[in-house]
């Protein structure tokens, strides 16, 4: 069995993909954990301390990805796709990113949220500059391609078809992939 700390997270990531962080209350996760608001606030005395839990687990996730990609034996060219591709999985079929999430209510979050959410957007971009140059190394991606370029443009891709694809379908979604494949072997 989960201990509490981890389903009020899990909870909350889930609020975060479907509604935002501002759309939510300690109410509402009490309530849906059959639990007093006050043994969420036993563990997150604040929302912003949840929120910063919730930005402590998806740094845990970026790294895990980072890592097991890097260890995963294939080849070097398919291993940035590979990481977006094992993110958005973890994001189910209607969700969007959480960091994502995050960053549309940016505006509204406390000051210790907003540096942390700065800090894991620069590091889901560097992550995949760091697969993206590692095949540049190798010579299995085009030397002349400018890896955080590309990596601004893969990751704002996936984000924006992840929204669309709540909207349009997942033929949306394929299709952004397939661009992202083309833009990759370029």
């Amino acid at each position: 069995m989960k201990n509490r700390k981890t389903q009020i997270i899990e909870l909350t990531l889930k609020h975060i993909q479907e509604k935002g962080y501002l759309s939510f209350s300690y109410d509402d996760l009490a309530k849906e954990l059959g639990v007093t608001k006050a043994s969420i606030h036993y563990h997150y005395e604040k929302k912003g301390d949840l929120g910063i839990a919730v930005c402590d687990r998806l740094q845990e996730g970026l790294e895990k990805s980072l890592l097991e990609i890097e260890q995963a034996a294939m080849k070097l060219e398919d291993k940035p796709l590979e990481f977006i591709l094992r993110r958005v999985k973890h994001i189910g079929h209607n969700g969007i990113c959480p960091l994502s999430a995050l960053q549309g209510d940016f505006n509204f979050l406390p000051n210790s949220m907003q540096e942390r959410i700065q800090e894991l957007s620069q590091m889901e971009i560097d992550f995949i500059v760091k697969l993206l140059d590692e095949a540049k190394k190798e010579g299995a991606l085009h030397p002349s391609k400018n890896s955080h370029e590309l990596a601004i443009l893969l990751i704002s891709s996936t984000k924006g078809a992840l929204q669309y694809r709540r909207v349009l379908g997942d033929e949306f979604f394929s299709s952004v992939l397939e661009q992202m494949k083309t833009a990759l072997k370029n």
